[in-house]
């Protein structure tokens, strides 16, 4: 799987928050739960999360808050 920077976008407008951790272009859709979409690939390849009315399911500025906790074996 590619390396690239995860992006995360929201949009106040439409209550969406959109977190991209691949460049790959996403040809399916999963519905996990109401208004939590996950976009992947034809591999079942994760391409991004997609999350709908989103100041309602949890606090917007955690969007832009960023801990790393590196799990053993796994250089940053």
């Amino acid at each position: 799987m590619e390396v690239k920077t995860m992006k995360i976008r929201y949009d106040k407008e439409t209550d969406a928050a959109f977190i991209q951790m691949s460049s790959k272009k996403p040809d399916g859709a999963v519905e996990l739960a109401e208004g939590v979409i996950l976009h992947t690939t034809s591999k079942n390849e994760i391409v991004a999360i997609e999350i709908l009315d989103a100041a309602k399911k949890f606090p917007i500025r955690t969007l832009y808050k960023l801990e790393l906790t590196p799990s053993r074996g796994l250089t940053i």
